[in-house]
């Protein structure tokens, strides 16, 4: 530890007002120092400053959601309901051909912790297949060897981590043998930190070294593409095109052509999916638009007035949801993950029950929110992007998030769409399966991605095979 670098950063730290970071110093280790200066030398001061100004000491209202002048946003349906089936194949050549010349990469963010599962590990080792009980992280390691073979190309995935669980979840890739990716084909990197501060703006310690730190949200994603090497990475390899997806949902379909497709047809930076809301309160984004720009407003920030509003034919008004699949342009994701203040997320305010030290020195656990903790989304993005699209999606073909240990968006509802698609894909192929009203066999069977990863390839696939295997109870159809 250099003694003349470290007295900088504390003296930086005093004339920012922030000294009591410091106040415990001289009762340290050498250890518990290293610890603390290697935390500190994480935080821009001067954005503390800025958000503190912004977000925690200015007018209250200068951090409300700006709802005036919302319309929603306009959306490419799906051919079954209305959209042009042209207009779809040729976006779906488009993507095809992209993926063909190794543009396309995909990105998780996956820095969660399976705590609401009641799971102790990082989420994305959370077993979550009908059968197998195979993780997400295998599920989505599958369809990616599913597209590379399909399209001839070597697609790198990228993966975002954090604190908690990066050493896990690397541990888990290589015991796993990166299921047969190929180690040098994934790359995982850490999110971003950010220190929780007390509503007079003072960073909060959590232990006399230990800064009271957390991700700096889904949002972070995009610096952290920069800060890591990435994004240079990714330049190196011909990479212009990242496909983002975060970590909890099985269904995803996270390498689509036709996304692809119509995103570089618009020449557009940021493009996405939506899916149309189930009922008025269901907890998606809504994709809006405001003043010429594409934005999205959180569920909880939608006022009921305008989340009930139907059409002349009944329909929700704001029925676009978001569901976190976006594809982006890499040198949009460079230019918002850079140092442009011009062209950088901005920042929520989440106030928080942060863990802290009291006046004797002592940690406790406030029963009341006391601090306030930093956090960005990555839809904020759209409103910088050009030419932004969005496309329709189904629920059942690509959402069914794992979030809760029990009811909706539960392990359970998740295995039953599962299980749906794949009854679905099958009686397209022909195969006679006797379901209930809700289209649900009364058997539970599985088709890992390398088996097929869409209808068209199961059909395909299906149509292969002689003999044909019986699907019953525990059948799993794989490569």
């Amino acid at each position: 530890m250099n003694s003349a670098t470290t007295e900088t950063l504390i003296n930086s730290f005093k004339q920012a007002g922030q000294g009591q970071v410091f106040q415990y110093w001289d009762e340290l280790d050498d250890a518990a120092k290293s610890s603390l200066i290697e935390q500190a030398e994480q935080i821009d001061l001067a954005e503390i400053d800025r958000l503190n100004e912004t977000l925690v000491l200015g007018d209250s209202d200068a951090h409300s959601v700006d709802l005036s002048d919302l319309e929603p946003a306009p959306y490419i349906p799906r051919p079954e309901s209305g959209g042009d089936q042209q207009a779809w194949l040729d976006a779906r050549t488009k993507g095809e051909e992209a993926l063909k010349a190794g543009r396309v990469a995909a990105f998780t963010v996956a820095g969660g912790q399976g705590t609401r599962l009641g799971y102790d590990g990082p989420k994305g080792t959370f077993p979550v297949s009908p059968v197998r009980q195979a993780t997400l992280f295998q599920i989505f390691a599958e369809k990616i060897v599913a597209a590379r073979t399909r399209y001839g190309a070597t697609i790198p995935w990228f993966l975002m981590t954090s604190n908690l669980n990066h050493e896990a979840t690397e541990a888990f890739f290589k015991e796993n043998d990166f299921f047969g990716l190929g180690a040098d084909t994934v790359h995982f990197f850490k999110q971003g930190l950010m220190p929780a501060v007390d509503l007079e703006g003072k960073i909060i310690l959590s232990g006399k070294s230990e800064i009271a730190m957390s991700p700096d949200g889904h949002g972070g994603s995009l610096r952290a593409l920069v800060r890591s090497g990435s994004v240079e990475k990714m330049k190196a390899a011909g990479i212009d095109i990242i496909s983002y997806f975060q970590v909890d949902n099985p269904l995803v379909k996270f390498l689509d052509p036709a996304l692809i497709g119509f995103h570089l047809d618009a020449q557009s930076e940021m493009s996405s999916k939506m899916l149309p809301k189930a009922y008025p309160k269901e907890k998606v984004g809504h994709f809006c638009t405001q003043r010429g720009k594409t934005v999205v407003v959180e569920y909880s920030d939608m006022p009921d007035e305008l989340v009930e509003q139907t059409t002349d034919s009944g329909e929700l008004r704001y029925i676009a949801g978001s569901i976190a699949i976006h594809v982006l342009d890499r040198d949009f994701v460079e230019s918002m993950g850079g140092n442009n203040p011009d062209a950088a997320l901005p920042f929520h305010r989440a106030d928080k029950k942060v863990p802290a030290l009291d006046a004797n020195g002592e940690p406790f656990k406030p029963e009341e929110p006391n601090g306030v903790k930093f956090e960005m989304f990555v839809f904020d993005a759209l409103p910088f992007a050009k030419n932004p699209v969005i496309i329709a999606t189904t629920r059942e073909e690509d959402f069914a998030p794992v979030k809760n240990a029990e009811g909706v968006d539960s392990p359970q509802t998740s295995k039953d769409a599962q299980v749906y698609e794949f009854t679905q894909w099958a009686k397209k192929a022909g195969v006679n399966i006797e379901t209930d009203e809700n289209g649900m066999p009364h058997f539970t069977f599985e088709v890992t991605p390398k088996f097929a990863d869409s209808e068209e390839a199961f059909v395909n696939r299906w149509q292969s095979l002689d003999p044909k295997p019986e699907i019953k109870e525990g059948t799993v159809l794989d490569a």
